[in-house]
């Protein structure tokens, strides 16, 4: 499938998202059902489930209608979930909690369909991660992680889900310090956090909401963190503090099937952003280790045909680019 092919569809998001102006009371759109369920395509109890069931509940807390009720559909690297929301009704009662795993995953040749799927109603979060690294290893920083992987490529144990953001994440340190670790596949934030605890795998991806507990009762180590500064742990280094010219992290948004109408599209998406911009949603975020972005349908169409072109492009780079064209 070509790119432009993908982008074309969100695209026109951006069009229409400009072009609609807010609802009133009397033009909110008939959505057939009570509660609307919110697919969030990995098991309960890692960062985008625990997320997700905040944001749910500032949705329903400020009385709107329909409300808002989490669906774990995990399996298959989040695919399962992002096929059973592909495949539903486009009437509003099925929302996707969707982040860059719709693209990686697209790129690796796991699934078919990418962003082109769905429409794009409001980019909610950015989530940068921690390194984190088992007890075991001899490692305590970027710089020595380095030095040793250069001496064994490709023996050093890396938990992720492949095709998914867990995965690039780390083919973007690869790619930036011209490393290469050893890829173990995990399902999701809860089963590669107890592998690395178990000191299974030497090298997971984290963040606070996942593992804040362990990094803060150092029953893990933690090497780096990929945001731009020391916004949540002023005593752990960034990646580029340490020489890695790399920030990176998980950016989450909410997503309907294609063919959502204008009316339904809008919708949520006012009812998401004010959920998003509660200084509450903010706060406990904010003690997760995540970051409100709360950008709009527009916005998110134009982030999403950006970062489809960026990560296509780290996909090629480093090999595990699987689509023709």
């Amino acid at each position: 499938m070509k790119l432009k092919s993908l982008i074309a569809p969100v695209v026109s998001v951006v069009a229409l998202g400009a072009a609609m102006m807010p609802m009133t009371a009397s033009a909110a759109p008939s959505i057939p059902c009570s509660t609307a369920r919110l697919i969030v395509p990995w098991k309960a109890g890692g960062a985008t489930d625990v997320i997700y069931r905040i944001m749910a509940n500032a949705v329903n807390e400020s009385g709107g209608k329909p409300e808002l009720q989490v669906v774990n559909i995990g399996g298959q690297g989040g695919n399962k979930g992002a096929k059973e929301a592909r495949e539903s009704k486009p009437d509003g009662c099925t929302l996707f909690a969707m982040h860059q795993s719709a693209m990686s995953s697209y790129f690796t040749g796991r699934v078919d369909f990418s962003i082109e799927a769905f429409e794009p109603v409001a980019l909610m979060t950015r989530t940068p991660s921690f390194l984190g690294a088992a007890i075991k290893t001899p490692w305590n920083d970027m710089k020595e992680l380095i030095a040793d992987a250069k001496k064994r490529p490709g023996q050093i144990l890396a938990g992720g889900t492949l095709g998914s953001t867990s995965q690039f994440y780390f083919l973007e340190i690869e790619d930036v310090a011209g490393i290469q670790f050893k890829h173990v596949p995990y399902e999701g934030d809860s089963d590669r956090m107890t592998a690395l605890l178990a000191g299974n795998i030497d090298l997971g991806s984290t963040n606070l909401a996942a593992a804040g507990k362990n990094i803060k009762d150092g029953t893990m180590k933690v090497l780096g963190f990929s945001g731009p500064d020391r916004t949540f742990l002023k005593d752990v280094p960034t990646f580029k503090e340490q020489g890695v010219d790399l920030i990176s992290g998980v950016e989450r948004g909410i997503v309907l099937p294609k063919g959502a109408s204008p009316e339904v599209i809008k919708h949520w998406e006012t009812a998401l952003l004010k959920a998003c911009k509660n200084p509450k949603v903010q706060d406990q975020l904010t003690k997760k280790g995540t970051l409100a972005v709360c950008d709009n349908a527009a916005d998110y169409a134009s982030y999403l045909t950006k970062t489809f072109t960026k990560w296509k492009a780290i996909a090629k780079k480093v090999g595990v680019y699987k689509r023709k064209d």
